[in-house]
């Protein structure tokens, strides 16, 4: 068993959108990311995908609506909806997914990370 302080892991994070995989829940991993700037936008087909705010703010971009995420807040993008999250400033997040997932969705880009590191 391995005990992981959440906050403090993110000093192990240097670059933005390279998320690292904090534990593992059966066949879903978490993931730990710090966010900056504009992702791309992507879906994941038969997958949802959980998003916890853990410091910091950034907005989750739907096709037909924006959502305002502050600290504290939990949101789940169902599979198959495409959504694109942006941040102004830096911002830690919390991801969870099926183990495996690339975090680039369906689409495959200079973004995309196979072999994510484990904290």
């Amino acid at each position: 068993m391995k005990k992981l302080n959440i906050p403090t892991a993110f000093n192990k994070i240097d670059e933005h959108w390279s998320p690292h995989i904090a534990g593992k829940v059966n066949n879903q991993e978490v993931r730990l990311a710090k966010i900056e700037g504009s992702f791309e936008w992507h879906h994941h087909d038969g997958i949802d995908e959980a998003f916890f705010v853990i410091k910091g703010a950034f907005t989750m971009r739907f096709r037909d609506q924006d959502v305002a995420m502050n600290t504290g807040d939990f949101i789940v993008v169902p599979a198959g909806v495409e959504h694109m999250p942006v941040a102004d400033e830096e911002c830690w997040i919390m991801m969870i997914e099926d183990a495996g997932t690339l975090n680039t969705g369906e689409q495959v880009s200079e973004r995309s990370k196979h072999d994510l590191p484990i904290l």
